[in-house]
């Protein structure tokens, strides 16, 4: 496991400039019709769309690679800056990602890439976070959650655990989530996958299990920071669901349970601890239920990695504080960490990450200590320092 020295500059964000579409949060939660039909269509009946995925694979067998070489996961809990992470990889010339222009049609790839491979370019626009991250149909995102919910009934159950490790198994998972990857690199044109997933963190003993020569990289932020996005997203998300209802369908149906109407903490085996996060958050204690959350994520994959040395071997935790720092440095350690050779497009990023100017947190004294309390087990892990602000 890699760490890094302890710095104090916030989230890192893109800086280059792209023309754009006008930016309207407000439309940013509307979902066409269309997209909501066919996604329902889709979720509600997975065992149909299993056997066309595999009978996509047995239509393409022969172009396939044999195996799936040395893919990369990226995982933390939401806004610890996965995103970027996943831009300066997906920029890699041997890199293949999913995009947004992917869902709903994720068990079937190669086809759906092939009835959208002439799709016109699209303007980027603000995606719904409302962090100045732009992005087009083309962009890479998070979307293979949709697998996983179709193969784990209990996916998002906070009241069980939701960690999988090497002891687990899924033979129909196992097989069809490897052709998956291998039919997203055919239409890709690319050799390495790189994977973003927020709920992959407790699932990174299986997934090893899966792909021996897999790599993983774990972002963190100093809770303060953190906190402050998560709170925000929160209020962002409630009220766009709230006045766009197809919205909270379609989050569900994506598999982002993160923020919003339905939001739900990832249980890793500690359900009373999440229990206790759910009576908090429902008393309008969302510092408070915040902190706990974040403690006992990143404490719990401290442990993993500590307890398992070859995952800890395969696993490089990035601290964005550091990357902000030092980019230049941290996305040569990353891409070294990920067997990826130097690329000039990779290496142009180091100039466009900068702090966010969106927002500053806002929180009182109090708060801050409350913050400071919950989270001292797991800053100390990662050699944070409390009452971080500005």
């Amino acid at each position: 496991m890699t760490t890094a020295t302890q710095t104090t500059a916030p989230k890192a964000e893109s800086t280059k400039q792209k023309p754009m579409a006008p930016v309207n949060i407000d439309e940013s939660f509307q979902v066409p019709w269309s997209v909501h039909a066919l996604s329902g269509l889709i979720s509600g009946w997975p065992g149909l769309w299993k056997w066309l995925g595999n009978l996509e694979t047995t239509s393409c067998r022969e172009q396939l690679a044999d195996k799936v070489d040395r893919p990369v996961f990226i995982s933390g809990i939401a806004r610890s800056g996965s995103t970027i992470l996943l831009e300066v990889l997906a920029s890699h010339a041997d890199v293949g990602t999913h995009q947004y222009r992917d869902f709903p049609m994720l068990y079937t790839p190669v086809w759906w890439g092939q009835a959208t491979e002439k799709q016109a370019q699209s303007l980027p626009v603000e995606r719904a976070h409302g962090d100045g991250i732009m992005v087009t149909p083309q962009s890479p995102e998070a979307m293979e959650e949709v697998l996983w919910m179709g193969f784990f009934a209990n996916a998002h159950n906070p009241e069980q655990s939701q960690v999988l490790d090497h002891n687990s198994s899924n033979p129909a998972f196992e097989q069809f989530y490897g052709d998956h990857v291998r039919k997203l690199l055919l239409t890709r044109k690319r050799s390495r996958y790189v994977s973003k997933g927020n709920y992959n963190l407790s699932r990174i003993g299986y997934l090893q299990k899966i792909f021996p020569d897999a790599k993983f990289v774990v972002p963190i932020r100093h809770p303060v920071h953190h906190i402050a996005s998560l709170m925000k997203q929160h209020r962002l998300f409630v009220a766009g669901e709230e006045k766009y209802p197809r919205a909270l369908a379609h989050m569900q149906r994506v598999g982002h349970y993160e923020f919003g109407l339905d939001r739900r903490p990832i249980n890793v085996g500690n359900s009373e601890t999440i229990q206790r996060i759910q009576k908090l958050w429902a008393a309008g204690e969302e510092v408070r239920g915040w902190a706990c959350y974040w403690n006992a994520v990143y404490a719990w994959t401290w442990q993993q990695l500590q307890e398992n040395a070859q995952l800890g071997d395969a696993t490089l935790i990035v601290r964005y504080e550091d990357l902000c720092n030092d980019p230049a440095s941290k996305l040569d350690e990353l891409l070294s960490h990920c067997d990826l050779p130097e690329d000039s497009t990779v290496a142009a990023f180091a100039g466009q990450i900068r702090p966010p100017s969106y927002y500053k947190p806002n929180f009182t004294d109090a708060e801050l200590a409350i913050i400071a309390e919950e989270t001292s087990e797991a800053m100390k892990l990662y050699s944070y320092e409390p009452a971080l602000v500005g």
